[in-house]
């Protein structure tokens, strides 16, 4: 069968089963199977695949059918441009959450600094950060030690040198590990912010997911509220506090900021026009 015809057939399948981009999927995972990107698998479509080849793409389909994410069946996701390992340990990346990205990047206004990236999961905030700002000290941490062990491989693998990740349950290793400091010029945070009843949780590519990453208590609100408090302790002078949260979280985030002192507090919205992310400054005597 030529690999036109074995995408067509896999997209069927897919479709069939409520996947939402069903030809994306199928040259995505055949792509894996063959080595290949998919501007060769463009050009070259009436070629044959081999029985191997043909038996491995129909088990990675059969899994997708089931509802695996495409990004743990390949073991890796494009974030900002960089291919990351990925994991069913840690979230997968999405590219909503490289408004995150962008809207740090517009604060880094000074050559050098530092961020704090907290719950990192794969990296994939951190990276793309110290990727555009090599002059900045990046640290990222998150509470599950293989999420740092990825995190790390991730900089590693794609040669970034000024990111570095331990483990830590939010602010905690700052307060016992030398070398590192307390103070952050910016601190980011995708952290969960889903609520234990979310109807999210049972749909697509999240039911695959760590629940530890997805739910928190009150209604999804716990461990914003948590950050937006503590953070005051690790800000600079001057200092930004940018949290990602669901779409119908940004006036709570905005009032919390406020309510704790924060200043120039508004949300933005990301790419599918939901208010996404949440930021403030936290202006102290220096």
């Amino acid at each position: 069968m030529s690999l036109d015809a074995l995408l067509k057939q896999a997209s069927q399948r897919l479709h069939a089963a409520g996947s939402t981009s069903p030809r994306i999927d199928a040259e995505v995972l055949l792509c894996h199977v063959l080595e290949r990107d998919r501007t060769w698998l463009y050009t070259w479509g009436d070629k044959m695949c081999s029985p191997q080849e043909h038996t491995l793409f129909d088990a990675l389909i059969d899994a997708r059918v089931q509802g695996t994410p495409v990004a743990y069946l390949t073991g890796e996701r494009e974030f900002w441009g960089l291919r990351l390992a990925t994991s069913p340990n840690t979230l997968i990346p999405r590219p909503d959450t490289e408004t995150l990205v962008e809207l740090a990047l517009a604060r880094a206004s000074n050559p050098t600094g530092r961020l704090l990236d907290l719950g990192t999961g794969t990296g994939a905030i951190a990276l793309a950060f110290a990727s555009e700002q090599p002059g900045w000290k990046v640290l990222g941490v998150d509470v599950r030690e293989e999420a740092v062990k990825l995190a790390t491989h991730n900089a590693q693998a794609l040669g970034i040198g000024n990111a570095r990740f331990l483990e830590s349950d939010w602010f905690g290793v700052l307060e016992s590990y030398d070398g590192i400091g307390t103070l952050f010029d910016i601190i980011v945070s995708n952290p969960p912010y889903l609520a234990a009843d979310d109807p999210h949780l049972a749909e697509g590519d999240v039911r695959f997911e760590p629940r530890s990453a997805l739910v928190a208590k009150a209604d999804g609100m716990a461990d914003l509220l948590h950050l937006v408090h503590s953070a005051r302790d690790y800000l600079s002078a001057s200092g930004w506090l940018l949290l990602e949260h669901g779409y119908t979280q940004a006036g709570m985030v905005r009032m919390a900021l406020g309510s704790a002192g924060y200043q120039n507090v508004e949300s933005v919205r990301d790419l599918g026009a939901n208010e996404r992310v949440t930021l403030g400054r936290l202006i102290t005597a220096t």
